[in-house]
C-alpha cells in the first residue's frame, strides 16, 4: 500500500460489522473505497459453514488488489459468547476451563477451536477475556472470566493465546484495565470503578502482564471510567491509562484496539466524532464499530478532518497504519491463502473437537493429556 492515501490509512485501522449474510452494496464500497483494515463477525452474519467460508473469501476480494488481508474477526470466548453454532464445536465457558486449572487444557482448547476458526476464513478471535471475576454482582462477565484468582486466570489467560497462535489465528486479550469488578453492564452505560494503580497492580494487571509475554498481538480497552486514574476520560479515550499506564509502565508494544464504540458506555455520553478521534488522540490504533455504517463513515471522516485540522498529527496516523500492517504481515500468510471450502467437512465439529469440548464440560482432562 506504498500509495495509499491518508483516508486509506486511517480505513486500515478500522473493523467494522455489518448485519446480514454477506454485506450490502454499501457496505462493500466503504470497504474497498477507504481499504478498511477488518471486519467482526456475529452470529447475524452465519448460517452454515460454507456460507461463512465463500462470505469471508469475498469479503478479502474487495480490497485484495490494493491492501493487506483483511482482519476476518470474531467473539468466540465459549460457553454464553460464541457466535459459531453447531456443526462448529460447541465450547464450554472461559469459567469452566479455568475451574479445571490446566494450561495444558487451556493450549489445546484454543489451537482445536483456532483450527475451525481459521477453516472458513476467520483469522483472528476476541479472546481470551482475562479479567478478573472479583465481583460476584458482576453480570456482564460472570462465566465469561476464567475464575477469581489472579494467578489462575494469568496462567489459563497465556495458555489460551498461546494456542491461538500456534492454530494461525491472532488472539485479543479484553478489557484493559480489567472489568471484573464493574456492576453496570458497558452496553447500557458507563461503568465507574474506584480502584487506584496500587490496587490495579496488584490485582487486575497480573494476567494482562502474563499475557503479554505469551505474544498477545492485540489488546481490547474496557469502557470503564477510574476516576483516580483518570478523572475525564474513560479508559479506552483516556491517554493516562493507554499511554502512561500500558504503553510505558507496562511496556505493552502491540496493537490497541476499542471496544465497540457502539456500545452506550460510549454512544449516551459522547458524540461519535468526539469519541473516535480522542480514542485515536489517547493511543487506541485500531477502532472497533460493530454495527452501523453511517456511524462508522461518520467516524472515519472525524478522524479525517482531526487530521486536516491539525488536531491528530498525521504521524499518529502513519503510526498506527504502519503497526497494522506489520501485524498483518507477521500474522497472514503471504501470498495469502483463502478459506478452502473442501477442507470444511474435515475440520468443523471433528469427533476429536467434539470429545475435547465434552471432557471440558464435564470438568476432565482428556485421556493422554497432562494437566
Amino acid at each position: 500500500m506504498k500509495s495509499a492515501g491518508l483516508k486509506q490509512k486511517i480505513g486500515q485501522t478500522f473493523i467494522i460489522g455489518f448485519d446480514g449474510k454477506s454485506p450490502s452494496a454499501d457496505v462493500q464500497k466503504f470497504i474497498s473505497d477507504n481499504c478498511i483494515g477488518g471486519v467482526i463477525l456475529f452470529d447475524r452474519n452465519v448460517s452454515d459453514p460454507i456460507q461463512l467460508a465463500d462470505m469471508n473469501n469475498s469479503l478479502q476480494n474487495l480490497i485484495l488488489k490494493s491492501a493487506p488481508p483483511m482482519f476476518i474477526s470474531i467473539d468466540m470466548e465459549g460457553g454464553r459468547v460464541a457466535r459459531l453454532k453447531s456443526p462448529f464445536t460447541v465450547w464450554p465457558s472461559m469459567q469452566t476451563l479455568g475451574k479445571i486449572d490446566s494450561a495444558t487444557l487451556g493450549f489445546k482448547f484454543a489451537e482445536t477451536m483456532g483450527k475451525e476458526l481459521l477453516s472458513v476464513g476467520i483469522n483472528m478471535n476476541f479472546s481470551p477475556c482475562v479479567d478478573i471475576f472479583t465481583n460476584p454482582n458482576n453480570k456482564v462477565i460472570g462465566d465469561r472470566s476464567f475464575g477469581s484468582d489472579a494467578e489462575v486466570v494469568s496462567k489459563m489467560s497465556s495458555s489460551v493465546v498461546r494456542g491461538f497462535v500456534k492454530a494461525g489465528v491472532i488472539p485479543c486479550i479484553k478489557h484493559f484495565p480489567g472489568h471484573g469488578d464493574t456492576l453496570i453492564d458497558s452496553h447500557d452505560d458507563l461503568p465507574v470503578v474506584e480502584h487506584d494503580l496500587a490496587r490495579l497492580e496488584e490485582v487486575e494487571f497480573v494476567p494482562f502482564k502474563k499475557a503479554f509475554r505469551a505474544r498477545a498481538e492485540f489488546c481490547m480497552t474496557a469502557h470503564i471510567k477510574l476516576p483516580k486514574i483518570d478523572p475525564e476520560w474513560p479508559a479506552t479515550m483516556s491517554h493516562k491509562i493507554l499511554n502512561d499506564i500500558l504503553r510505558k509502565h507496562l511496556g505493552y508494544r502491540y496493537l490497541i484496539i476499542t471496544d465497540d464504540m457502539e456500545m452506550k458506555a460510549i454512544t449516551k455520553n459522547y458524540p461519535v466524532e468526539v469519541a473516535a478521534t480522542q480514542a485515536v488522540m489517547a493511543g487506541c490504533n485500531v477502532l472497533l464499530y460493530c454495527h452501523t455504517l453511517e456511524v462508522q463513515e461518520r467516524a472515519l471522516e472525524a478522524i479525517l478532518k482531526a487530521v486536516v485540522d491539525g488536531k491528530i498529527s498525521e504521524s499518529v496516523i502513519d503510526s498506527n497504519y504502519n503497526a497494522v500492517l506489520k501485524i498483518k504481515k507477521n500474522n497472514l500468510s503471504d501470498p495469502f491463502k483463502m478459506a478452502d471450502v473442501s477442507q470444511i467437512p474435515k475440520i468443523v465439529g471433528h469427533p476429536e473437537h467434539l470429545s475435547l469440548a465434552k471432557c471440558i464440560a464435564e470438568g476432565k482432562i482428556p485421556p493422554g493429556l497432562t494437566s
